[in-house]
């Protein structure tokens, strides 16, 4: 045990250092009064960009303390969060999810694959990202992306267009 505890000591923090918030900008969600609620679906990727979102979910992140946060059902959802190349089966529950969303409503394409497909391109398997289903989708390129530039963009989404998306107080 006492091995474990001085090794722990020696490595220190291996983490990336949360991205600070503006000072001109507190908070785009708290500064609207209110939240973002986030549906996110997996529309057949190979779960890399998952792991970010569940380490951008986590204490260190803490995306709640900026109004972020993860819902079940697309009716309680203002963005649509997709991740994955966008399988030719997943094509239509996708489109259900985002007809079932209140408008106005926001599409995010996180990573490669859902923002053009990645290594799946031009596969007859994929659809190749969210940009025929969804166009004028914002995207988070990487693969994957990290959780903070995941956060940035999930940041700058009211910085935009203070109507999308909207405020759920």
């Amino acid at each position: 045990m006492v091995r474990i505890l001085l090794k722990i000591l020696k490595t220190g923090l291996l983490t990336e250092p949360r991205p600070p918030l503006s000072p001109d900008a507190p908070g785009p969600f708290l500064a609207v009064g209110g939240s973002l609620a986030i549906r996110h679906v997996d529309a057949g990727s190979c779960n890399a960009c998952e792991l970010e979102l569940h380490a951008l979910n986590g204490s260190y992140y803490a995306p709640e303390r900026d109004g972020l946060r993860f819902v079940a059902s697309p009716r309680h959802a203002d963005l649509l969060l997709v991740t994955g190349p966008v399988t030719r089966p997943m094509e239509q529950p996708l489109r259900d999810t985002h007809e079932a969303m209140a408008s106005p409503k926001t599409v995010l394409a996180v990573g490669d694959c859902a923002c053009h497909g990645g290594v799946f391109r031009g596969s007859p398997a994929v659809h190749n990202g969210v940009d025929g289903l969804f166009p004028g989708a914002r995207k988070v390129p990487g693969c994957p992306p990290s959780p903070s530039a995941i956060l940035q963009a999930l940041r700058g989404l009211s910085r935009s267009d203070p109507a999308k998306p909207p405020s759920r107080a």
